[in-house]
């Protein structure tokens, strides 16, 4: 169980990280695909970086980020191997882990980040309209979906792979 609360907080810091590289460092538009769809109507093309190497800083931290997701799906499914983990054993590890992660976001990036400290707002001061702030929950529905249905069934399906493999 510890295993997997460590897991869980590896996997927030590194989706952190994440975010941070494509909102700061990287700033390609391509980069916000989950972001609501008037944000990304409204926001502009970066052409210049933010300060000289900040694309280069951002893509490394963007492939260590990406490298910790992958740590720790690695970890999760190698122990569960090692420790000869059930269908449920499986699902509970990666759906605490899913449901960890959808929490931190709902509070973290979208109360704290985007609607308190207007990180997002301030290297696009264009999206301020679409994220006034008292509009938290403004992606309420899409959230649910994903902790109530697409991350159960994912973890479902996950923990049927690893079963197999046993």
């Amino acid at each position: 169980m510890i295993l997997t609360i460590f897991l869980a907080i590896v996997f927030c810091a590194s989706v952190t990280l994440m975010l941070l590289s494509a909102v700061a460092f990287i700033q390609d538009k391509r980069l916000f695909s989950s972001a609501p769809k008037e944000a990304r109507e409204v926001i502009k093309p970066r052409d210049n970086e933010l300060f000289y190497g900040a694309k280069i800083i951002g893509r490394v931290l963007m492939v260590i980020s990406i490298l910790m997701i992958l740590g720790v799906g690695a970890v999760s499914i190698v122990d569960g191997l090692k420790n000869r983990f059930t269908f449920c054993q499986f699902f509970f590890r990666f759906v605490f882990i899913f449901t960890v992660y959808k929490v931190y976001d709902m509070i973290f990036f979208d109360y704290f980040l985007l609607m308190r400290f207007s990180f997002f707002q301030y290297y696009y001061p264009e999206v301020g309209s679409v994220y006034p702030p008292k509009k938290y929950g403004f992606n309420i529905q899409s959230q649910l979906l994903k902790l109530i249905i697409i991350f159960p069934a994912a973890s479902a399906f996950a923990a049927w792979i690893c079963t197999l493999l046993r």
